[in-house]
């Protein structure tokens, strides 16, 4: 979960008592050991602190240190095992900079209480598929970019010139004239203006995040993970094709769509262990969305979801991270496939499965996390959400691979008492 390995350039970290307990916990769980308690941790949490304390959706992406503050509050508060790992909630500031086209937020385009929201659609086109995997990164800065970003709006038309001769440029006298003239360009200027906003903003946000996630540790709490990264069906179908374009090409394109998805394997892999060696947390969070029944049919699965999956777990695993799947939606039908994930290596967050057939084909594979429903903590009461815990308790708590949380993490609008009777109902009947 969270090592503290020395870095040259990041100071040492001295886990106190509290660290060293709680981290044990959740690795106890993870290698299916009994620990001295069954961990409560949330895998996501996202708006719930700040509410509560009458902080606005749009205010909480607007100044991240304010909500880093809320989230290390209600870790103490309810008595989490783990603090929020930060990356599902994104500055609000990156976002205008670049006048990002696939999200809409509290601000900009929402109401200043809503969530931000995915804007799903065909970023890339279905007749796009051969340039695509023929230059992939060409591809990305002449279409892809100014789709996504209405600031790289000028890459769109600058790229279709012809490229010109680099190596005859790549000399004392022309190279100034050329660069200069190509960054003088009055789009360009508005883009590196952009650009350079954007890199000190990140910096910004890059400094919070850290600070953040060593005052965590040093209080006392792992914190799960801080890289996120999804499978490359997810890749295809959330990022560039959309859910309507994917699922036509699987009939449409299937060959095509295969090549894409094999292209991007070692990506997804590439970029979910970028942080491998680095001090600091070691999961690397996968939230999985079209893999789940009711998307696609169990041989449309077995051939363009899992084996793209299967390798992204087995990379993560090569490099001595540990994979986070979050299965959203029903998983049901695919537990006998993730029976062939490595044993004790994966921390398996489900939302929806019957619980009874999960323990029975993979309580000797990976640990249990989740899943009381969001319902209940949203709509329900404290008893129905502590006998919610005490079942889940009942079924996996046996040989310690079980880690208790709601579903998909601590919904925005979970009552806070909810909230607190998970907990409590884990420190009370999940002592070993």
């Amino acid at each position: 979960m969270s090592e503290a390995t020395p870095n040259p350039q990041a100071p040492v970290f001295e886990p106190p008592k509290e660290f060293i307990t709680r981290a044990k916990r959740l690795d106890d769980a993870l290698n299916l050991r009994n620990p001295d308690r069954i961990p409560v941790a949330p895998v996501v949490v996202t708006f719930f602190p700040t509410r509560i304390k009458g902080i606005s959706n749009k205010q909480a992406m607007k100044n991240m240190d304010v909500t880093l503050k809320a989230w290390q509050e209600a870790t103490v508060e309810y008595g989490w095992d783990a603090a929020p790992s930060p990356g599902p909630v994104m500055p609000a500031r990156p976002l205008e900079i670049l006048g990002v086209t696939q999200l809409k937020w509290p601000g900009s385009g929402l109401s200043d209480d809503q969530p931000f929201q995915w804007v799903e659609g065909e970023t890339m086109m279905q007749h796009e598929y051969d340039e695509a995997l023929a230059d992939p990164n060409g591809y990305a800065v002449k279409k892809l970019w100014p789709r996504v970003a209405r600031a790289l709006a000028p890459l769109s038309a600058m790229t279709q010139m012809p490229a010109p001769p680099l190596l005859f440029l790549s000399n004392a006298y022309t190279l100034p004239v050329f660069l200069g003239e190509m960054l003088s360009a009055p789009p360009m200027v508005e883009i590196l203006k952009k650009a350079l906003d954007l890199a000190e903003t990140h910096a910004l946000f890059k400094t919070q995040v850290m600070n953040y996630v060593m005052e965590m540790m040093k209080s006392g709490y792992p914190v799960p993970f801080r890289a996120m990264v999804i499978c490359a069906f997810d890749m295809v179908s959330d990022i560039l094709r959309g859910m309507k374009g994917s699922m036509l090409d699987m009939y449409r394109t299937p060959e095509k769509l295969l090549a894409l998805i094999e292209g991007l394997v070692p990506v997804t892999i590439s970029m979910a262990t970028m942080t491998a060696g680095q001090p600091g947390p070691k999961g690397i969070f996968i939230p999985m969305h079209r893999g789940a029944a009711g998307f696609m049919s169990d041989k449309q699965f077995a051939k363009f979801y899992w084996p793209g999956f299967k390798a992204l777990i087995n990379g993560i695993i090569e490099t001595g991270l540990t994979p986070i799947p979050l299965f959203e939606g029903d998983y049901t039908p695919r537990l006998e496939y993730l029976q062939e994930l490595p044993a004790r290596k994966v921390m398996g967050h489900f939302d929806i499965v019957d619980r009874k057939k999960a323990k029975k084909l993979l309580g000797n594979t990976m640990v249990f996390w989740g899943n009381v429903p969001a319902s209940l903590l949203c709509t329900g009461t404290p008893q129905k959400v502590q006998d919610d815990v005490k079942e889940l308790i009942d079924i996996f708590g046996d040989n310690g691979g079980l880690i208790i949380d709601c579903s998909m993490g601590i919904p925005d609008e979970a009552k806070p008492e909810n909230v607190q009777a998970l907990s409590d109902a884990v420190h009370e009947f999940g002592v070993y």
